[in-house]
């Protein structure tokens, strides 16, 4: 099987930098949809998502606390969504943001690589240090997955810990380099390794500073369209060859529409065909 790196080149070059975040709020899905429980609601919404803007974007990122926050049924849906997800071609993203050590650590990554939730990938916490990356690390090698650890987060207040200096330099700096060396031993045909790191358009200076840090890894890139993102701001994360990105959009693909629109359908497949031809463009 074709290493994780060189699966999400394939999907970029055949479908260009879309990620589609699936955050499935209940209070947001369409009225018609309502007539069911929550998690059979949930999972009708994002089984149509995923057909209908599938020639739009070939990576799909369900964030798992939508899914929890409907307890065990959730958790069913999410496997459900997961493997809809991979029928129809997708690359996953399971956005978990996990990071724990020793056999907390191995139990999360077992589980998002195993049976269950069967994702191409995680992303991941960095803050406990080398030792609670490693089984996720390990983890995605032998199952053949990948990794995005969080960089430069999209949030408002990231700085707050992510622009301290430190040894002359900033923290998300520092988590950077290490990810270069984490990424080294992975990097497939395309050029680009198995480890990649989560780096927020909202923050277009440090997406330059950090491409050219890490010339060899995948970024995702949330924070486009709904945050304030532009295609504009995220074309520096692309490398010259075009790939190297993935720029995320949830709420502005999922939900460009008031609960009570009859067109709910067309206006999520117009939303998926605009951002793929903006990130193209």
């Amino acid at each position: 099987m074709p290493t994780f790196a060189n699966r999400l080149a394939e999907a970029v070059r055949a479908k260009g930098p879309l990620c589609v975040g699936l955050d499935p709020r209940v209070e947001s899905l369409p009225k018609a949809l309502r007539n069911r429980t929550d998690a059979d609601a949930v999972r009708a919404f994002c089984w149509f998502v995923l057909e209908r803007v599938a020639p739009f974007a070939g990576v799909v990122k369900p964030q798992s606390a939508f899914f929890e926050l409907l307890g065990a049924d959730g958790m069913e849906v999410q496997g459900d969504v997961l493997r809809r997800a991979r029928e129809l071609g997708y690359v996953t993203i399971l956005d978990a943001k996990r990071g724990d050590i020793a056999s907390t650590a191995e139990a999360y990554a077992h589980a998002a690589f195993g049976p269950h939730w069967d994702a191409d990938s995680l992303t991941i916490n960095p803050y406990l240090g080398r030792d609670a990356v490693e089984p996720f690390l390990s983890a995605a090698k032998k199952a053949e997955r990948g990794t995005f650890v969080l960089v430069r987060t999209s949030n408002p207040g990231a700085g707050l810990f992510q622009n301290l200096v430190c040894d002359g330099k900033p923290l998300y700096r520092h988590v950077a380099d290490e990810v270069v060396k984490w990424n080294a031993s992975t990097i497939g045909t395309c050029g680009l390794g198995d480890v990649g790191a989560v780096v927020g358009a909202t923050h277009p200076r440090e997406l330059v500073e950090l491409r050219a840090a890490m010339p060899d890894v995948w970024l995702l890139v949330p924070g486009y369209g709904t945050q304030g993102g532009t295609a504009a701001d995220v074309k520096a994360a692309y490398r010259a060859d075009g790939l190297g990105a993935i720029v995320n959009s949830s709420r502005g693909i999922t939900f460009p529409f008031h609960p009570d629109d009859p067109d709910w359908e067309s206006k999520i497949v117009g939303a998926a065909k605009k951002a793929q031809a903006e990130l193209r463009g």
